[in-house]
């Protein structure tokens, strides 16, 4: 054999233990799209999704991206440097209006955007200050950046959601320029960033800032534009100094990146980001969905985001009220801790049998001791859904010592 495929073969020994023993939960393919699914024939109700107002479905969206393929095909087989479409450009102009920010770029996908920005933009007079729970897109894209021969950046880390640590490292970095990153959402957590005090850090130390803001857009803000709507701060902290970053394979029901900021900031990501310009450009099917959904947004948007906020406030408290620890989450995306592998993976597969997917967060995606189900709610769940799911929560939270934090004892996976 050769050593790559010793290699493979040693590293997927955890991977087959599990498929042996049945418990495997990841790559299980969907036979129907939506919140309410079907996989081997079994109907499930989707609270792993991250369609946040439950529009992906929605037949106008559908329609529209039925009407792109006619006029578009389902793909422009090019970059766009020379595949651009008159629909591209007018969503990033919509969107650079709706989010309040100067300019728009829209890219193939949400971690393109990022570590296209990340690496546009640090050189060797650059220190990358990131928070401790960065998503693999930031770390990524500041990796690629610091190994950049003879113009790598620095990378530095400062503590989840501190703005003391992040003061302490910015008062010590090596580099003349400073360039945070930090997310308005952490995703496997569900808590907020403290934006208002860590933005008062960055002005402090004349510090740029990259807002990864791909779990706000659509849930916070009154209309929907995120974290910075959220807390007032939207035209706060100069454009000139602040990227945002979003994506449509949230809230905008497809896939697909977004990057916002100062017109020539973005113009210079649009021409050095080498996962932008040396990736086909976004399909004018999928574009023509994510308008659809700002029409909504623009429409309806209060209206949408206060549905998603009832359901999500009535899921907490139900979950709180039976003993479920949801760490720091405030927001709809809410982890269920279980605090062991084992546990994680039986209550997954005990859901799954009985109708509700819900995917287990386990090593590396997160410390020993921190394993959890990924519990997001959604504006397309029904309260028959959620009481339905928390039904099945409390039985299987009780069965597998979930909530009393008991040794799970003999039971093996």
């Amino acid at each position: 054999m050769s050593w790559i495929k010793d290699k493979a073969h040693a590293e997927l020994a955890r991977i087959r233990e599990a498929k042996e023993k049945q418990v495997y939960p990841f790559f299980r393919p969907f036979e129907t799209g939506g919140l309410h699914t079907t996989i081997a024939g079994q109907p499930l109700v989707n609270f792993s999704s991250n369609d946040y107002l439950g529009l992906t479905t929605h037949p106008k969206v559908k329609e529209a991206a039925k009407a792109a393929v006619d006029r578009y095909a389902c793909g422009l087989s090019s970059s766009r440097v020379q595949a651009t479409t008159v629909a591209h450009v007018e969503l990033e102009e919509r969107l650079a209006n709706w989010f309040k920010l100067p300019k728009c770029l829209v890219t193939t996908t949400g971690y393109q955007a990022m570590v296209g920005t990340i690496m546009s933009l640090a050189d060797i007079d650059t220190t990358l200050v990131l928070d401790q729970l960065s998503h693999a897109c930031i770390l990524d894209g500041s990796f690629l950046a610091a190994g950049v021969p003879k113009s790598g950046a620095e990378i530095r880390f400062f503590n989840h959601n501190s703005a003391k640590s992040l003061d302490r490292v910015l008062r010590t970095k090596e580099r003349k320029n400073a360039l945070v990153c930090i997310e308005g959402v952490y995703s496997l957590d569900g808590d907020q960033a403290k934006i208002a005090e860590l933005i008062e850090v960055c002005a402090k130390h004349d510090a740029c800032l990259v807002l990864d803001d791909a779990h706000g857009t659509g849930t916070l803000g009154v209309h929907g534009r995120g974290i910075l709507e959220e807390h007032g701060l939207e035209g706060k902290f100069p454009s000139e100094k602040l990227v945002v970053v979003s994506t449509f394979s949230k809230t905008f029901g497809g896939i697909g990146g977004i990057i916002l900021g100062d017109e020539e900031v973005v113009d210079h990501i649009k021409h050095r980001a080498r996962s932008f310009l040396f990736s086909a450009t976004l399909p004018v099917p999928i574009v023509a969905a994510a308008s659809t959904i700002l029409d909504m947004l623009e429409e309806n948007g209060p209206q949408l985001v206060g549905e998603l906020r009832e359901k999500a406030g009535y899921m907490r408290k139900s979950l709180k009220e039976i003993g479920f620890d949801l760490g720091h989450s405030d927001t709809h995306i809410m982890p269920v801790m279980c605090r062991e592998e084992r546990k994680a993976l039986f209550m997954h597969v005990a859901l799954m049998e009985n109708g509700v997917m819900m995917v287990p967060i386990t090593y590396p995606g997160v410390k020993h001791g921190e394993e959890r189900l990924r519990l997001n709610v959604t504006r397309g769940h029904s309260r028959e859904d959620m009481d339905k799911c928390l039904d099945l929560l409390k039985t299987y939270g009780e069965a597998f010592f979930v909530l009393s934090g008991e040794e799970i004892g003999a039971l093996e996976v």
